[in-house]
């Protein structure tokens, strides 16, 4: 039986005894309502007592503090409790499926969070002599290796932070090339409507303009209109391969050849990789340069508030034009190549993309997933995510609308559409309506091209039993949407939070705390 249907209804509230009347605390059983740390706390008070003390002076100078810091006071119970509260109301992939589309949101194994944390990586400084750091610089070397033997590509650059950033390393690169060929002209980048919402961006952000090539009904690239429109103007083209409609774009090489001839540039967004490593090297496939997001196929954590890492690989078309520094093995060890140090091997690098080299912690955690997995294991970890993914999509035939259900096998992710749900009820009454079933709800709305998109990415560390819980929980959901169940209009109902306003919230959002003014009598 859903949960929804166990006679319980929000407005439920514990209630005193004797004929008391009821006492809304918020809380739900054992999941506590949280108020404010500053509503918990008081300003003007501190957890622990000090004596009054000599003090024998401030060395703090013109740095001392002048005014009262503003932070609540309290005693370390009630610190604890306040933030293990707040943990407990976070989802997270320790607790379950996490089924976000184009984000892999995977289980991270627990050894690379050990070999990250070994003395000499985790305490390695940037400032460092290189001579103190060399089994650092033999990680990254080594990294870089297998990706670039993984991707079939020439060189990589290890120093982007994430995704986006790769995206735009790799763009500089391109048109660092374009100009070093004397066609700076060319200012038009091509970017099909199934790429990532970044790839335009980016796009835009380094000095180019962007024009969108069409969708073909099957949710590819359509390889006529993108070949018709190139010319002297082009820069280049930016694709998601496989894209974000969950598919693999299998006319690659013939968009690739043509651009080639055309003197522009292929740009692949490696986002999704992980649902072909080990199958298809990009490099195969006309490639210049492609951005590779640790995160998402090797393992690394996912966001965490601190820098990731998006390492881009580059042809040999490229590889001289790629950002600077990067580690090289010499016969003395392995040493940092800088701008002193480039020399007419790496003359034409448009520059750096930050200050040091890269994220050391995410390095180490790609590197000792790729050698536990081995050549064997990361070819299965492709094809069990494709095999996951192709497994919620016909189990979930005929409860939802897949749009390209019959464009053959999906890849990573399936996608699903509103179009069979009752009139009035959309995609956020389904994610809403999901997390009532305990499950974090898939992507919404994206990508644009599908109305009201549903974006599932299992992932291929959920075993088939968490999968099939999964597919219950959904299907059970959209029965209800479309037989027009009007309590999914006010779901969640068992969430900490109700429905929000989604309008408000984006137009008027509250973020920060602000003490309210104490209120005036009336004279």
């Amino acid at each position: 039986m859903s949960i929804n249907q166990s006679g319980w209804r929000p407005e439920m509230t514990a209630g005193g005894g004797n004929g008391a009347a009821p006492t809304f605390t918020g809380n739900k059983a054992l999941m506590l309502e949280e108020a404010l740390i500053f509503e918990i706390g008081d300003t003007q008070t501190t957890g622990v007592d000090f004596a009054e003390g000599d003090v024998a002076g401030s060395r703090l100078g013109n740095l001392s503090r002048k005014a009262p810091i503003g932070l609540p006071g309290l005693a370390e119970p009630e610190a604890v409790r306040h933030y293990t509260r707040l943990s407990r109301q976070n989802y997270a992939i320790d607790l379950g499926l996490f089924p976000l589309g184009s984000c892999t949101m995977k289980h991270n194994p627990r050894l690379n969070e050990k070999m990250a944390r070994l003395p000499g990586f985790a305490d390695v400084h940037p400032l460092q002599p290189v001579d103190t750091v060399q089994g650092a610089l033999e990680v990254i070397h080594q990294l870089a290796h297998w990706l670039v033997t993984l991707t079939g590509m020439t060189s990589v650059a290890m120093s982007p932070k994430a995704g986006a950033h790769g995206e735009l390393c790799g763009m500089l690169a391109i048109k660092a090339a374009l100009e070093a060929r004397g066609e700076g002209h060319r200012k038009v980048v091509l970017v099909p409507e199934s790429a990532h919402g970044t790839n335009p961006a980016t796009a835009a952000f380094a000095g180019f303009a962007v024009e969108d090539i069409p969708a073909t009904a099957d949710g590819r690239v359509d390889t006529a209109a993108l070949i018709a429109r190139l010319g002297p103007d082009v820069a280049g083209v930016m694709i998601t391969n496989p894209n974000t409609c969950g598919l693999f774009e299998r006319d690659l090489r013939t968009i690739s050849d043509a651009v080639h001839a055309a003197g522009g540039y292929v740009y692949c967004d490696g986002a999704n990789f992980n649902a072909i490593v080990g199958r298809v090297r990009p490099g195969d496939l006309g490639v210049d340069a492609m951005h590779i997001n640790l995160h998402k196929t090797f393992s690394t954590p996912h966001g965490g508030g601190g820098p990731g890492s998006g390492p881009v690989v580059f042809s040999e078309a490229l590889t001289p034009f790629a950002p600077l520094p990067f580690v090289e093995k010499t016969a003395d060890g392995f040493a940092l190549v800088e701008e002193e140090t480039a020399g007419e091997h790496h003359a034409g690098s448009f520059g750096r993309m930050v200050a040091f080299h890269g994220q050391m912690g995410m390095f180490t955690r790609a590197l000792t997933y790729i050698l536990s997995h081995g050549a064997d294991g990361l070819k299965q970890v492709a094809e069990d995510a494709v095999l996951n993914a192709n497994y919620v999509l016909r189990s979930l035939e005929g409860a939802l609308d897949a749009p390209f259900a019959k464009a053959g096998p999906c890849m990573h992710e399936a996608i699903f559409s509103d179009a069979n749900l009752a009139e009035g009820f959309s995609t956020l009454d389904v994610a809403k309506g999901l997390i009532d079933e305990g499950f974090h709800p898939m992507t919404v709305y994206f990508p644009l091209v599908v109305h009201g998109a549903m974006l599932v990415e299992p992932t291929e560390t959920e075993s088939k039993a968490a999968l099939d819980q999964f597919i219950g929980a959904l299907r059970s959901v959209a029965e209800r949407a479309k037989a027009g169940d009007a309590s999914l209009k006010t779901a969640p109902h068992f969430a900490p939070r109700a429905r929000l306003d989604e309008t408000q919230a984006a137009r008027k959002p509250v973020l920060v705390w602000k003490e309210q003014p104490l209120a005036q009598a009336a004279e």
